[in-house]
């Protein structure tokens, strides 16, 4: 026999699990952490194709967890993920909702490394020795994570080489693989309200587990000519 009762109470128990769910994914999404993936090679090799992250959200919040790395917008050198001006942003109650929770999102995002700050002054250089180089108030930039620093996008009157000034609450970006990364020198200065997160940790594929620094691993020891030895070695992650 049909139990009306019964079946109301159930139904009520399930639409308050899903709307619990919903609500849940949509306050861990908007204030701690969410997952991405990446989709092309602009930022190998710290990055490459179809590799997975956790990206954090607490960057955004400073006062909410003034705690270690936590308590301060982005730093250079940090991987951030972002809507590039370029991209509208839909407000309608579909595409927030979309943004809030990752269903269905279509809005473009993009990952680069924080390269300039507000207030600096940045510059790309064409070295003599075919290098291109970044200069931050007029010193050069030592930037070990890039793939290639001749292997560049060539500097033209339309692009953002600079010298420029970063204007106050704006970011420069530029992927890893400056060959081939649609970024700052291209669009212009990132605005931090534009920003989403910080890559924290990849997480997939499994061989290449780590926090997100950049390429290189600190040891303690390695194996040379089939013998460990001890001391502190930088090792090239992607090729060990």
């Amino acid at each position: 026999m049909f139990d009306k009762e019964k079946f109301k109470a159930g139904l009520k128990e399930t639409v308050d699990t899903i709307v619990f769910v919903i609500v849940a994914v949509i306050l861990i999404r908007f204030f701690i952490a969410e997952l991405r993936w990446i989709p092309s090679g602009s930022m190998k090799p710290t990055l490459v194709e179809g590799d997975r992250i956790v990206v954090e959200k607490l960057t955004k919040y400073p006062n909410i967890l003034k705690i270690h790395r936590f308590e301060n917008t982005p730093k250079r050198g940090d991987v951030m993920i972002f809507y590039p001006p370029f991209v509208k942003l839909n407000t309608d109650p579909w595409s927030v909702f979309s943004r809030l929770t990752g269903f269905f999102c279509k809005d473009i995002a993009y990952i680069k490394r924080v390269i300039g700050l507000p207030g600096e002054k940045l510059e790309i250089k064409h070295e003599s020795n075919g290098a291109y180089k970044v200069y931050i108030n007029d010193s050069p930039l030592e930037e070990e994570y890039i793939m290639s620093e001749y292997d560049f996008h060539q500097c033209k009157a339309d692009m953002n080489c600079g010298p420029l000034i970063i204007p106050e609450n704006n970011y420069f970006m530029m992927g890893d693989n400056r060959g081939n990364s649609a970024d700052s020198r291209f669009w212009g200065f990132l605005d931090e309200d534009r920003v989403i997160g910080r890559a924290i940790f990849m997480f997939w594929p499994i061989s290449r587990i780590n926090p997100m620094r950049d390429k290189y691993l600190i040891l303690d020891s390695e194996i040379k000519d089939g013998k460990k030895q001890q001391g502190r070695f930088i090792a090239d992650r992607y090729s060990i």
